[in-house]
C-alpha cells in the first residue's frame, strides 16, 4: 500500500503536538524539523512530472520556514535566535508573496481593492495591542506584520482563479498562517497562555499543508492542460 506524504505529515504533526501536550521535549525536538522536510519532499514528488517556474517559490517558502522552525527551537538558549527565526520566516512569506503574485498574474485576476480593508484593520488592531509590549522588537515586528499582511492580501485573491478548490486551499492556508503568527506574537509579547504552543503548531501545520496542497493541485492541473493538443 502506498502511503501518501500528507498522511505521513499529519502523523508527525500529531506526534509533535502530543509531545508539546505531554511536555516531552525530545519528541518535540525530533519531530519539528521533520514537518517541513516531509512537506517539501511531498511537494517535489507530487509535481515532479511538471515543469513550472512557480515551484521554486514554494520550495523557497518551505526551506525558510524549515530554517525558522529550527532557529526558534534555540530561543531559550539565546534570545537572539528569535530575531533570526523571525527573519527566516520573513523570507518564507516573501517567497509566498512571489508565488501568489505569479498565480494571480497567470490567471489574469485583477487586484481587488476591497480586500485591502480587512487586512489593514487586522494589522492596525494587532499592532495597537502589541506595540506597548514590543520594546526593541517594535520595528522588526511591525515590518514582519506588513510583509505577512501583504502575503495575506494576495492570498485572498486566490479563490478568483479558475481552479476554485486550489485557490480556496491556498487562501485558507494563508489565513491559518496569519492566525498562527498572531497567536505566537500575542503569547510572546502580550499575554502568555498555556495552550498557545499547541494552537500555534496546529494552525501552522495545517496552514503549510493547505498552501502546499493548493499549489500542487494548481501546478498539476496547469501542467496537464499545457500537454493537451
Amino acid at each position: 500500500m502506498k502511503i501518501s506524504g500528507v498522511f505521513i505529515f499529519l502523523v508527525v504533526l500529531i506526534i509533535h503536538i502530543a509531545g508539546i501536550y505531554t511536555g516531552n521535549y525530545p519528541i518535540e525536538a525530533v519531530t519539528k524539523p521533520l514537518l517541513l522536510f516531509i512537506l517539501a519532499v511531498h511537494f517535489i514528488i507530487s509535481t515532479k512530472s511538471f515543469s513550472n517556474g512557480l515551484k521554486k517559490w514554494i520550495l523557497g517558502a518551505l526551506f525558510f520556514s524549515w530554517a525558522g522552525d529550527i532557529l526558534l527551537m534555540f530561543v531559550n538558549n539565546n534570545p537572539s535566535f528569535f530575531l533570526a527565526g523571525l527573519s527566516s520566516f520573513l523570507l518564507a512569506h516573501i517567497s509566498y508573496i512571489f508565488f501568489f503574485h505569479a498565480v494571480r498574474t497567470q490567471e489574469n485576476v485583477k487586484g481587488k481593492i476591497f480586500l485591502l480593508l480587512p487586512v489593514l484593520v487586522y494589522y492596525a488592531i494587532l499592532m495597537t495591542v502589541l506595540s506597548p509590549w514590543l520594546g526593541d522588537m517594535k520595528l522588526p515586528v511591525r515590518v514582519y506584520g506588513v510583509v505577512i499582511c501583504f502575503m495575506l492580501m494576495l492570498a485572498l485573491h486566490m479563490p478568483y482563479i479558475q481552479d476554485k478548490k486550489a485557490g480556496l486551499l491556498m487562501m485558507s492556508g494563508a489565513l491559518l498562517f496569519v492566525l498562527s503568527d498572531s497567536v505566537l506574537a500575542m503569547n510572546k509579547f502580550y499575554k502568555p497562555f498555556k495552550e498557545a504552543d499547541i494552537i500555534i503548531m496546529i494552525t501552522y501545520g495545517i496552514a503549510q499543508l493547505s498552501i502546499v496542497q493548493g499549489a500542487i493541485k494548481y501546478i498539476v492541473i496547469k501542467g496537464k492542460k499545457s500537454r493537451q493538443p
